[in-house]
C-alpha cells in the first residue's frame, strides 16, 4: 500500500509542511525549522479549523487556510493579564519580557502556560492567553504524507512518529 489515493480523513496519520503567517504577513511558524508534522487527523490535536480545512487532501495537494481566533486559540481575554508580586519569584531567575513560564493555579493545582508582558518595579505582568489568541491564522499547508493509524497510535490519540520504538 503506497497511500497515493489514501485522502485526509478521521484516524489516519497525516505528515504536513507549513508556514504560519499572520495577517501582516510575518511568519510565526514553519515546518521548515522543524520539519515537516505528523498528527493524527480527528483527535483534537491541532488546532480545530486548521484540521476541518484538511479533510480530503491528498498527497501533494497544497491549500492555502485562513483559521479565525475562534477556531485557533480563541479571542484575546484582557482578564488574562496579572500582575505577580516580585517576591513570588526566585532572586536568582532572569526575568525577561516574552520569557514563558509555568504557573500553578492554587485552586485547582493546574499548570498554566503565561508568558512575561512587562517587568514594573512593583512586580511582574504576565499574561495567560495563548501568544496567537486573537490572531487570524494563515497557513500554507502541503499534504507529504497519509496512512492509517496504528491501532496503538489510536489507542493513545496521537500519531507516533518515525523512529517508534515497538516494546514487545
Amino acid at each position: 500500500m503506497n497511500g497515493k489515493n489514501l485522502v485526509v480523513a478521521d484516524d489516519m496519520v497525516v505528515r504536513i509542511e507549513y508556514t504560519l503567517t499572520l495577517a501582516d504577513g510575518e511568519v510565526v511558524d514553519s515546518s521548515t525549522t522543524d520539519g515537516p508534522l505528523e498528527y493524527l487527523q480527528g483527535h483534537g490535536e491541532i488546532i480545530p479549523g486548521l484540521e476541518a480545512a484538511l479533510y480530503g487532501m491528498s498527497v501533494g495537494e497544497e491549500k492555502e487556510i485562513v483559521v479565525t481566533p475562534d477556531l485557533a486559540y480563541g479571542d484575546y481575554d484582557p482578564d488574562g493579564c496579572q500582575l505577580l508580586p516580585l517576591d513570588a519569584f526566585d532572586d536568582d531567575v532572569e526575568l525577561e519580557p516574552g520569557m514563558a513560564l509555568e504557573l500553578v493555579d492554587e485552586e485547582s493545582g493546574e499548570e498554566i502556560e503565561a508568558f512575561i508582558t512587562e517587568i514594573r518595579p512593583d512586580g511582574i505582568v504576565v499574561d495567560t492567553n495563548h501568544w496567537l489568541a486573537g490572531e487570524t491564522l494563515h497557513f500554507e499547508v502541503r499534504i507529504i504524507g497519509v496512512r492509517p493509524a496504528l491501532s496503538e497510535e489510536l489507542e493513545h490519540g496521537h500519531a507516533h512518529g518515525h523512529g517508534h520504538e515497538h516494546r514487545s
